[in-house]
């Protein structure tokens, strides 16, 4: 199942005919509620103001290439404030016992 907003670039008709012939669930969240789906909305923005809006894309593939790039750089190399300066991966990489002194318990 596919969560977004009702922004025009996942409303559009192309949209719903990918999704449809590929049997896709698709839940938009109520209007003006971002919280139902807080938890990609800062993440959705980056994507959008770092990446998509920044390149031209030719092809499928050439936008996975630049897609792909851009995530390798933020999971594995960007520090990220809400994870005290740590990459995710580096977060995720944690030993059980750092997670568990920060009441994380995986």
């Amino acid at each position: 199942m596919v969560v977004s907003d009702n922004g025009t670039e996942l409303t559009s008709n192309a949209i719903l005919k990918w999704q449809e012939e590929r049997h896709v669930e698709w839940h938009y969240i109520a209007p003006g509620k971002p919280m139902q789906n807080g938890f990609v909305e800062s993440f959705n923005g980056r994507l959008r103001d770092e990446c998509l809006n920044e390149h031209l894309f030719a092809s499928l593939r050439h936008a996975r290439h630049l897609i792909a790039t851009w995530r390798e750089d933020y999971n594995h190399h960007r520090p990220h404030t809400s994870l005290d300066g740590l990459t995710p991966r580096e977060y995720f990489n944690r030993s059980e016992k750092d997670q568990t002194r920060n009441g994380l318990n995986f």
